[in-house]
């Protein structure tokens, strides 16, 4: 297994692997397939920005992909990031997520960030949550009821992990 920066080329196979959750988890509460435009775009921007995204190939196959982006757009929260893991569903089970995540920390460390705010879609979402707890963060948080996907009513768990102890002065 291979964890390596994205590149631009990669933005089609990331792509297959965001629409499948789309369709069929509440990882993400996106409710329509995004189009592949838009995640050239996206990917673009979270690198021209400076921004970790990485993925996990095999065998010249993407099997998942994790980044770290702005966690608000107000010049604030500029030393903070919002992460995201998601793993192809042929590849689940063979703690691909564990170590993108792990990749990701060390890349986010290495930055200027300071803190790192996992959001994830569905407070049922017991894996996601456990790969989170497994690297350090911490529970922060839960919205209730806060989306509405597959005819339910969903939370969001909020949790958080510093990257920087102690924290520094930018």
């Amino acid at each position: 297994m291979l964890i390596r920066p994205a590149h631009l080329d990669d933005a089609a196979c990331i792509l297959a692997i965001y629409n499948h959750a789309v369709a069929n988890v509440t990882a993400t509460f996106d409710t329509e397939p995004m189009a592949l435009a838009d995640m050239q775009a996206k990917l673009a921007s979270l690198l021209e920005g400076g921004y970790p995204w990485l993925v996990a190939e095999a065998d010249g196959q993407v099997l998942g992909y994790a980044y770290a982006g702005p966690y608000r757009p107000r010049r604030a929260y500029r030393f903070s990031i919002e992460n995201s893991v998601y793993v192809a569903e042929a590849a689940r089970g063979q703690r691909l997520g564990s170590q993108l995540m792990s990749v990701l920390i060390k890349v986010a460390e290495a930055g200027p960030w300071q803190q790192m705010i996992a959001v994830i879609g569905d407070s049922n979402n017991a894996a996601s949550v456990a790969l989170h707890k497994a690297h350090g963060f911490q529970d922060v948080g839960i919205l209730r009821n806060v989306g509405f996907k597959f005819d339910r009513w969903l939370d969001t768990v909020v949790m958080q992990r510093s990257l920087q102890s102690p924290l520094k002065k930018p």
